[in-house]
């Protein structure tokens, strides 16, 4: 082979450079000093903790007050699932969730008791009410609960007023099936009854948004009324709301990890304990305040009627897990 035809080409010479620099770079490696870890600290990825909570403390805002807070203080990302108390129950049971808060006390004690929760905790409070059109066509104004629900009945089923309920399975329509139980009716009747009773199937700002609309009768916890109130300026107006059934108490329930092991019980607990902490029990007795001219909810040790929970539901604190 004659010297001519060994010369290399332009690109056969460059090739040669890339496979030399691609051979140093094992060597390079070798000889780097690591960085300090000063440099570069490595940062461990947040635990993430979920909990599935009642829609009306994300619709008045409070979860978007209190959420950070307690991220920072536990170091972990809060997954948090709005939902109706039943819907929330459902995702305790299977496990879905490290923590529940709801309200229906009858349907808490059976979960607890089937094993499913532990350490409840009662935080808070409000009330519900009934709104309707400010002509009140019914005339349930000043009446009880039960007086409400009878009239409202009665003028329903003869197609002068609409009534638009949950129909979630919420601790709302846990406690508007209680109201109209205390007033004699039986709620399977009462749903039959004619198109005046609405399911709305929704969660509580949406249901009072298409009760507004439709210048309908409707139940609400007074937080969200307010809360929706003073964004869509509603139509609709509190028409019962003394009445010592109306009474709404929050519980935060960790999930057992005996029956779920993956649960997160120690991060629970610690929630749990923060959320009857003075700090936080502060906060929601201030908390809108500013735009209400009255706060939204009420910390638990000023509950004092009753149906109030026993001052140890909501001062002992929660132990440490043991196995």
């Amino acid at each position: 082979m004659s010297l001519k035809s060994r010369k290399r080409t332009p690109i056969a010479g460059a090739l040669l450079i890339v496979f030399m620099l691609v051979g140093l770079i094992p060597a390079v490696i070798g000889c780097t000093e690591p960085e300090s870890e000063g440099e570069f600290p490595l940062r461990d990825p947040l635990v993430r903790f979920k909990i599935a909570t009642t829609t009306s403390l994300y619709d008045t805002g409070l979860w978007y007050h209190l959420e950070p807070i307690f991220e920072e203080l536990a170091n972990v990302e809060m997954d948090i699932v709005y939902a109706g108390t039943g819907i929330a129950l459902e995702y305790g049971r299977r496990g879905d969730v490290d923590a529940i808060i709801v309200h229906d006390k009858a349907r808490e004690d059976v979960f607890i008791a089937d094993g499913y929760g532990l350490n409840r905790r009662n935080f808070g409070y409000n009330f519900f009410l009934i709104a309707g059109p400010p002509d009140d066509p019914a005339g349930i104004a000043g009446l009880s609960a039960a007086e409400s629900m009878t009239k409202l009945y009665n003028e329903g089923i003869m197609g002068n007023v609409k009534f638009v309920s949950r129909g979630d399975d919420s601790g709302t329509h846990a406690k508007e099936k209680l109201i109209w139980k205390e007033a004699g009716f039986d709620y399977e009747d009462v749903q039959n009854s004619g198109e005046w009773y609405v399911e709305a199937g929704k969660g509580m700002g949406p249901t009072l948004l298409m009760a507004n609309e439709m210048q309908a009768y409707v139940m609400a916890d007074i937080s969200t009324f307010l809360a929706y109130n003073l964004k869509r300026d509603l139509s609709i107006e509190p028409l019962v709301d003394k009445d010592s059934i109306f009474l709404n108490v929050y519980a935060a329930i960790a999930i057992n990890p005996e029956t779920h092991p993956k649960a997160k019980i120690d991060i629970a607990n610690q929630f749990i304990n923060w959320l009857i902490s003075d700090e936080v029990q502060e906060i929601i007795g201030t908390y809108g305040t500013a735009e209400y001219g009255r706060s939204l909810f009420f910390p638990i040790a000023s509950c004092d009627m009753p149906g109030c929970p026993p001052v140890e539901d909501y001062t002992t604190p929660v132990p440490a897990y043991m196995k």
